[in-house]
């Protein structure tokens, strides 16, 4: 799979193959931040056979930017595929340039779902998926930030406020 490599103003400059990336390359994810109606929070645990952060917990929804897509076109693929949301507005949220174990910029969207919506994980991707509070994901990415992506408890911090 080619993924665009851009440059600091996130202009692509370039494609290479995903397992060819060099980890100073700034490349291009998506994250999904969904919420009930009552305020809660659903998460997902990543698959733990996955390659990069196996069995850790992050965004209900996240996607690598492929060649030919943009930000909205991914956001919608990889909540289809991963959770079986479909069917609602992606709120364009707030977009991050993220230097933690590789260099990327992180768009996030946002989408309020009934908590009763039949949400179906891909097992190939995601262990798990979860509701919760603000004050539980709070109290947890605090207490317990190991079990999270790296950057995950900023995002949650952010979108909790």
């Amino acid at each position: 799979m080619q993924i665009p490599v851009v440059n600091e103003q996130d202009e692509v400059i370039g494609y290479k193959e995903r397992s060819d990336r060099d980890s100073g390359q700034i490349t291009r994810v998506t994250g999904l931040w969904v919420t009930d109606e009552n305020g809660n929070i659903l998460l997902a645990q990543r698959a733990r056979h996955k390659k990069n952060n196996p069995g850790l917990w992050g965004p209900a929804v996240s996607g690598t930017i492929e060649k030919d897509e943009t930000y909205e076109s991914n956001i919608i693929k990889e909540a289809k595929e991963e959770i079986n949301l479909e069917g609602f507005d992606f709120v364009p949220a707030k977009k991050f340039r993220m230097s933690t174990d590789h260099e990327y910029f992180a768009h996030w969207f946002t989408v309020i779902v009934p908590h009763d919506y039949p949400l179906k994980k891909e097992d190939n991707e995601v262990e798990t998926i979860k509701w919760f509070s603000k004050e539980e994901l709070l109290k947890l990415t605090k207490e317990k930030p190991e079990i999270f992506l790296l950057s995950f408890p900023m995002w949650a911090k952010y979108f909790c406020k």
